[in-house]
Formats: structure tokens, sequence, C-alpha cells
């Protein structure tokens, strides 16, 4: 990306100091420590993290300007050259487990969690023919695991936990809780 800017900023005439460093992560402080000093000598910094990595780095770096060079969509992965495919919507709380391993928030087109809707045909969503329907999906996962009984335990009224989806969401690994609660008591 740094060679392509310089190219650029060449071809257009205009002189631009262009340097690259790169960190492991964006989304952890303690990565910042080999660049915070570095970064002070530039106008901007063009971050090529996730929304997330992005937003960290703008807090962690401010008052720099940090600009992000790709636009996060989804949680997905490849499923060939240029095309990526949507696989995780970050609920929070994950029925992967009892599906096969096919998450029917993100797949599905409805979102439904009990069961493919009356629209669907042929293994095929109604709202479009080419996207497989993701129950038909689920099912024949299931069958081929041998654990087709996972469906019958989805008949209960509240399969899924909508309060887990609070957005912006905090995490505090359970680990890092204990001490204080022990401390609180004491």
């Amino acid at each position: 990306m740094a060679s392509q800017l310089r190219m650029k900023s060449q071809l257009e005439g205009r002189e631009i100091k262009i340097s690259e460093a790169t960190i492991e992560r964006q989304c952890d402080r303690e990565f910042f420590d080999s660049i915070k000093e570095k970064s002070r000598e530039y106008e901007a910094i063009l971050s090529m993290a996730c929304g997330a990595g992005v937003q960290f780095t703008a807090e962690v770096l401010e008052p720099m300007a940090v600009i992000p060079a790709l636009n996060t969509r989804f949680i997905g992965v490849a499923v060939q050259e240029g095309t990526w495919s949507e696989r995780c919507r970050a609920c929070g709380n994950c029925v992967l487990a009892d599906y096969g391993g096919i998450c029917p928030m993100t797949i599905c087109a409805k979102s439904l969690v009990n069961g493919p809707c009356g629209g669907s045909k042929n293994g095929k969503c109604e709202a479009g023919q080419e996207k497989d329907c993701a129950w038909v999906l689920i099912y024949n996962r299931l069958k081929r695991q041998n654990r087709l009984d996972k469906l019958k335990a989805l008949a209960l009224p509240s399969v899924k936990d909508y309060s887990k989806q609070t957005h912006p969401g905090t995490h505090t690994n359970e680990a890092y809780l204990k001490p204080k609660m022990e401390e609180k008591s004491a």
C-alpha cells in the first residue's frame, strides 16, 4: 500500500513523505509502543485494520488523524479469490454448537433461530433462488454428523437471548472479575 501511494503521489507531481510500520494488532494498547513516537512525525496514519482497529488506533494515537484503508462490512471468510461470505454477526449468544456450526442469525435472511420459514423451496431461500436456505444447510449438516436430535431441543420458546446483543458491547474476561469480587467481600 505504501508503495502504491508513493507511485501515485509521484505521478501527480506531489511530494508526500510516506513511511510504513506494521504492528501485530491494532486492538491491544501494548502493540502501539513500537510506533507511538514515530507516528508523531506524520499528519495521518493509514490503518488497514477492521473498523474496531481503526477506532482504537485513533484513540491511542489521538490527536493523530487515522484514515481507514478498508471498509469493514462483516465478519466473513474467503470463499474464492475476491469473494467473501459473511459468517458471524458477533451477536454475543453463539448457538453454533447446536446448529452444526452454521449460524442461522447470519446465514438465514430472516435470522430465524427456530427453523425454516414457509417460503423456502427446493433448499433455496425465498429471498433469492441463488441463496441456500440456512435451515436446509443446518439440517443436512446435523444429519451428516448424526446429531439430528439437536433440532428437537430447538422447540424451546426462547432459544436466543437477545438481551446479550448490546451495542456497543463491552466484555471483561471472567479471570479479571474474580479478584475484584474477592476484594469487595474482604
